[in-house]
């Protein structure tokens, strides 16, 4: 049995998570005219919009699926394997995919988001690295440079990953806004756990803590 250090073990922790707090911090003056195109462009869309991505980008891409569709932008996740085995024929004119990938270079993404181009789909981009393949196939094109030592070894997605995450919960939050989407309709459409069970509608989304607290357990 592998002798524990308690103290080695709370020291890589916090360390991990200094780092990370740090590469998020980075990401507010990032958020900028991009956003501001990436948002415009869902706005105006009159297809489905597709988060797309694989490996850890692809969980990223689900968990903004979901956050968009909760906040009043209706989201699908497809995975770019499954879609170049077919359900590529799910994305048409009018819709909207997302792509998220750090490097920009991998194959299946790339060439599903090839693809749903000629499709006649547009394509955002979210990716660490402007001048990589995938970037440039971005209609809007958010590069987001990850800081050095926020991802392990330079490979393993952390911090780079709660940077996507968080800009694209900044893309919902301001979408939410734009539309005016109510928190009726977010409760409504949110029956289950915790939030189902809350009382009031008379919830905010601001810097403010909102009235009503309850447990989260979704």
């Amino acid at each position: 049995m592998t002798a524990v250090n308690e103290d080695r073990l709370v020291e890589v922790g916090r360390a991990r998570v200094l780092a990370e707090v740090a590469a998020l911090s980075a990401l507010e003056s990032q958020i900028d005219g991009r956003l501001v195109a990436a948002a415009r462009m869902l706005l105006q869309a009159t297809g489905k919009v597709i988060p797309v991505g694989v490996g850890t980008s692809g969980v990223t891409a689900r968990r903004l699926a979901h956050l968009l569709s909760v906040t009043g932008t209706p989201a699908i996740f497809l995975h770019p394997a499954d879609g170049l085995h077919g359900s590529l024929g799910a994305v048409e004119p009018g819709d909207v995919v997302i792509a998220i990938s750090k490097g920009g270079q991998s194959a299946e993404l790339n060439e599903f988001t090839r693809r749903a181009k000629a499709r006649g789909a547009k394509v955002i981009v979210l990716t660490s690295l402007a001048g990589s393949e995938l970037a440039a196939l971005g209609d809007v094109t958010v590069a987001l440079p990850t800081p050095d030592g926020a991802d392990p070894g330079g490979v393993i997605a952390m911090g780079s990953t709660l940077i996507a995450s968080a800009w694209g919960d900044a893309l919902a939050a301001a979408l939410m806004d734009a539309r005016g989407y109510p928190w009726t309709e977010v409760l409504f459409t949110h029956p289950g756990g915790a939030v189902g069970r809350l009382a009031t509608s008379d919830v905010v989304i601001d810097s403010q803590p909102a009235p009503v607290v309850a447990p989260e357990d979704d």
